[in-house]
């Protein structure tokens, strides 16, 4: 409940951005909205032979963003992204389909403001959210909003390039980061009956964060979209208790997300999208966790 009631709120707050944008236009809002949708499907009959099998996926995203210039010196931009999707697999023997399973999911919400004094670097503050709709590594005992991630950061940025739609932006600076997970652990002993506990924890860390976005565009038709964040931890709540274990020092390692979208427009509603993320947490892999996706769908851009 603490965690809907916290995600409920950051809602509100991007609503009340949102709508605050729609109402002052005239006075400098830069608002876009862009939803797109893809899905492939391949089915066989009962009477199909040659050991294929079917498959049905689908992927929904919506990449929104308000941004304004209060005064010559207050810079606000507030981004929510959000993505879903499900895929639905077919037996090759017996021809018949899965339940679905969860392919994609997110919901990273940012908030940043620069002080726009005009020097070399700008100051700013940030506040981000993480989450997902749901964790579904146990499916009876789904936990939604789970995990939480919180990171609010201070510190100082710099844009290197900007031109129309194009930009090169970095920033640098001190950040706090709470972590909310509900873990579901089976506490009866016998494999014959099933009885979850869930128990929640709370964790905490800061230190250095890196943030570069990026939008260059390589073509008439063709966009890049990038975002590199770094995040080096200087202290952890949970130390003491990882000490003497092999992974004690885990937490101090530099954790790394590097998201890549090549977007390619085909006509005015149809997009292919190559989409790469890089992730790196020592904490939960010695290795980097890799994702790739292509995808040919529909964009609607609604502002």
């Amino acid at each position: 409940m603490k965690k809907f009631l916290l995600l409920l709120l950051t809602i509100a707050l991007f609503t009340g951005v949102t709508s605050q944008a729609a109402d002052s236009t005239a006075t400098g809002w830069q608002r876009s909205m862009v939803v797109d949708v893809t899905t492939t499907q391949t089915g066989y009959s009962d009477s199909w032979v040659g050991g294929e099998a079917g498959s049905f996926n689908w992927v929904g995203n919506i990449n929104s963003s308000a941004q304004k210039q209060f005064s010559p010196k207050l810079n606000f931009k507030s981004t929510l992204k959000v993505s879903f999707g499900q895929t639905k697999t077919q037996s090759a023997e017996t021809k018949e389909w899965s339940p679905a399973v969860k392919s994609t999911d997110l919901i990273d919400f940012e908030n940043v403001g620069k002080f726009t004094l005009g020097g070399l670097v700008d100051p700013y503050i940030a506040f981000r959210v993480e989450t997902q709709f749901y964790d579904g590594s146990v499916e009876s005992m789904k936990q939604y909003f789970s995990p939480l991630k919180f990171t609010e950061s201070a510190g100082i940025a710099r844009l290197f390039f900007k031109k129309d739609k194009q930009f090169l932006t970095s920033r640098l600076g001190l950040g706090l980061r709470q972590i909310y997970k509900s873990s579901v652990i089976d506490t009866d002993p016998l494999p014959t009956l099933t009885t979850y506990e869930v128990f929640d924890t709370t964790l905490t860390d800061g230190g250095l964060e890196s943030v570069t976005d990026a939008v260059f565009k390589l073509s008439e038709r063709m966009t890049f979209t990038g975002k590199l964040t770094l995040y080096k931890a200087f202290f952890f709540s949970e130390s003491d208790a990882v000490k003497g274990l092999e992974s004690e020092d885990y937490w101090k390692a530099v954790d790394v997300n590097w998201e890549n979208i090549i977007s390619a427009q085909v006509s005015k509603i149809i997009t292919v999208n190559l989409y790469t993320q890089l992730l790196y947490d020592k904490e939960i892999s010695k290795k980097g966790r890799f994702k790739e996706t292509i995808a040919i769908g529909f964009v609607f851009k609604l502002i």
